[in-house]
C-alpha cells in the first residue's frame, strides 16, 4: 500500500467548514498588533505578515511591552502572556497564513494618498495562498470593501472589520459588507467577534463609516478652535471629556491614533466627500512634516516620557515648528 501511517494518524485535526482555529493579519503594525493580542488572548493561533524581518522583530517588541504594560497595571499575569505569546507566530511569507481561516489585512505605509492599489495588492497576494473558503478582511478605515475586493478571484468572501484603538478597549468592531459578500462569510465574522467578545456594528458602504467621520470632523474643529486663539490644548481636551463624557479629548485621540494616519484619513474622506470639515487642518500638516506624530514617537499634541503625557508650554505657533 502507498499511504504512509500519517494518512491514518488520529492527532490529525480535521478541518470542517465554517471552522475558525487561526487568524492571519498582514501588517503588523499598532492597529495589527493590538488585534494580533486580542485574538490571541481569546485562544486563536495567529500568523502574522510584515514586510522585513526588522519590523518582524519590531512588532514582537511592541507587543510584549503592550502585555508587560498590562501586568504592571494587574490587568494580565505573567503566564497569561506566556500563553498569548506562544499563540502568536511571525514572517515575512505570505504561505505562513496559507492555513488560516480568517486573514485580516491591516496595513499602514507612508505613501502619500489613498493606499488603495497597496491593499489591492496585498489582497491579491492573500488570494494566491489562502483557501478558497478562507474569509480575506480589510480594517480600513475610509476606502470601500467593494474597490479593494475588486483583484479577488472570489469577491464573496471579502469584507470590511474596522477595529477601533485602542482595540483592548473598545468593543465594537464596525462591519461592512462588499456588493459581492455572501451569507458564509458573514456567518465567519459573526462567529469571530463572537470567540473574541466584540459586538458587530453593521454600516454602509460609505468611506469613513461612523466612527472616522465623526473623529476627524472632530478633531478637526478642535484645531481649528486652537488657531484661533480660543483657547488651548489641555483645556479643550479637558472641557471636551467632562461635556462629552468621552475618555480622551480631541488631541489625545489625535496623539493616539497617530497623525500621519490621521491625515490620511482627512486625505482620503475630503478626496471622497470634497467638504471642507473634512479638509486637513494646517496645525496636522505642521506636525506631521515636524514626525511628531504623537505617542509612538513620543511627541505630538503632548510630549510623552515613560508613557506619561505632558503639556506642552508656548504658543500654538510653536506647534511642529521645525
Amino acid at each position: 500500500m502507498s499511504e504512509s501511517l500519517d494518512d491514518f494518524s488520529l492527532s490529525k485535526s480535521v478541518k470542517h467548514k465554517g471552522s475558525l482555529q487561526k487568524v492571519g493579519i498582514v501588517g503588523c503594525g499598532l492597529m495589527g498588533q493590538q488585534i494580533a493580542i486580542l485574538v490571541s488572548q481569546s485562544g486563536l493561533e495567529v500568523s502574522f505578515i510584515d514586510i522585513t524581518e526588522d519590523h518582524v522583530k519590531m512588532a514582537f517588541d511592541r507587543i510584549n511591552e503592550m502585555l508587560d504594560d498590562r501586568i504592571s497595571k494587574w490587568g494580565l499575569t505573567a503566564n497569561e502572556k506566556k500563553l498569548i505569546l506562544s499563540r502568536i507566530k511571525g514572517s515575512t511569507e505570505y504561505q505562513n497564513i496559507a492555513d488560516c481561516d480568517l486573514v485580516i489585512e491591516a496595513v499602514n505605509t507612508n505613501i502619500k494618498g489613498s493606499q488603495l492599489e497597496v491593499r489591492k495588492d496585498v489582497f491579491r497576494r492573500i488570494e494566491a495562498v489562502v483557501r478558497p473558503d478562507a474569509v480575506i478582511a480589510s480594517n480600513t478605515a475610509t476606502l470601500m470593501i467593494s474597490d479593494i475586493a475588486e483583484v479577488l478571484d472570489y469577491p464573496e468572501r471579502s469584507i470590511s472589520l474596522h477595529f477601533i484603538s485602542p482595540v483592548n478597549k473598545v468593543n465594537i468592531i464596525e462591519l461592512v459588507h462588499s456588493v459581492h459578500t455572501n451569507q458564509d462569510t458573514i456567518e465567519m465574522v459573526n462567529k469571530f467577534a463572537r470567540m473574541i467578545d466584540r459586538k458587530l456594528i453593521q454600516v454602509n458602504e460609505s468611506s469613513g463609516h461612523v466612527s472616522t467621520r465623526i473623529i476627524c470632523a472632530l478633531i478637526n474643529e478642535a484645531c481649528q478652535l486652537l488657531m484661533e486663539g480660543v483657547s488651548n490644548v489641555s483645556d479643550i481636551d479637558e472641557t471636551m471629556k467632562e461635556a462629552s463624557g468621552h475618555q480622551f479629548g480631541p488631541f489625545e485621540l489625535a496623539d493616539r491614533i497617530g497623525l500621519d494616519k490621521l491625515l490620511k484619513w482627512m486625505e482620503n474622506l475630503f478626496a471622497e466627500f470634497g467638504e471642507t470639515k473634512y479638509k486637513p487642518n494646517p496645525i496636522i500638516k505642521r506636525l506631521v512634516r515636524a514626525n511628531l506624530l504623537g505617542r509612538y514617537t513620543g511627541e505630538g499634541f503632548y510630549k510623552y516620557h515613560d508613557g506619561k503625557k505632558i503639556v506642552k508650554k508656548g504658543p500654538i505657533s510653536n506647534l511642529g515648528r521645525e
